[in-house]
């Protein structure tokens, strides 16, 4: 049995067009550092629940939108690369490290990020790969979890630290530190598992300002994105649409030496090899 669920596109993406109207579309190749705007695309029938078909018409992108509509939590790792694990002078853990992030949390790629005043003193970016669930899961075993994936995108874990660090703050708990409006960025598009046969095996890097903060390979990873799953999905559904951000490699701001926070009209770029580039740019309200 093939990997993934039968998704109808190569590259998926959710668009208003000139009219506001609200369009699925499919990219044929790679979206790199394009906002798409005034862009020229593949039109979709269909949706989540029915699979998507091509209509062999076309469409002009007036504004990117997240890849799917905002359906629930976003479940999140935490320390799932070896080197972050290093730096932050943390054990291994166990078992994946778990916090999630509400709906409302989840922005388009291109979308300023708006940061209330008071949370804007150690404001931190997190690259990651983010799966996207196809079909439901529950119960799912590590041998068929990637049956459920519709595909792949990019997403930044947006992240407080002066409300995460220390216990006496968060009482180790990431959440709140994690959960603001806007806080997870993803985009720009959803690539089909049936391109991405191995998620394992994909480079990428992110920027602040041009410049290289992080890169990585998800070789690196301590849990694999069918081993994520299971344990998500163990007793719990994971609904359709749901994004999974996967953790963040070595060399996040926290741990630069001195420390490097994000700052008011910061650029943050995070490209993925065969997905393309997310790209947002920090407001302090």
């Amino acid at each position: 049995m093939p990997q993934g669920t039968t998704s109808g596109f190569e590259r998926l993406i959710r668009f208003e067009d000139n009219n506001t109207q609200e369009q699925w579309g499919n990219l044929s190749e790679e979206p790199k550092g394009s906002s798409l705007k005034g862009a020229s695309v593949e039109l979709l029938s269909g949706s989540l629940q029915q699979g998507f078909t091509k209509t062999g018409k076309q469409g002009t992108v007036a504004k990117l939108l997240t890849p799917v509509p905002p359906t629930g939590i976003v479940p999140c790792i935490g320390v799932n690369y070896r080197h972050h694990a290093e730096e932050a002078n943390l054990p291994i853990p166990t078992r994946p490290v778990v916090f999630t992030k509400p709906p409302d949390a989840l922005t388009a790629s291109y979308e300023d990020v708006h940061v209330h005043p008071e949370v804007t003193k150690q404001l931190d970016y997190e690259g990651e790969l983010t799966v996207v669930i196809g079909k439901d899961a529950k119960n799912v075993s590590a041998t068929n979890a990637l049956d459920h994936v519709l595909g792949y995108t990019v997403g930044n874990d947006i992240s407080a630290r002066d409300y995460q660090i220390p216990a006496s703050v968060c009482g180790g708990q990431f959440c709140y530190a994690k959960s603001f409006d806007q806080f997870a960025p993803v985009g720009p598009c959803i690539v089909s598992s049936n391109i991405i046969k191995d998620p394992q095996q994909l480079t990428y890097y992110t920027k602040v300002n041009g410049m290289i903060r992080q890169q990585t390979s998800t070789s690196d990873m301590v849990w694999s994105v069918a081993e994520i799953i299971e344990h998500l999905s163990r007793g719990t559904t994971l609904r359709a649409g749901t994004f999974i951000m996967t953790g963040t490699p070595s060399g996040v701001g926290l741990f630069m030496k001195p420390p490097q926070f994000l700052q008011d009209g910061d650029v943050v770029e995070i490209g993925i090899e065969n997905i393309g580039v997310l790209q947002n740019r920090i407001v302090f309200d």
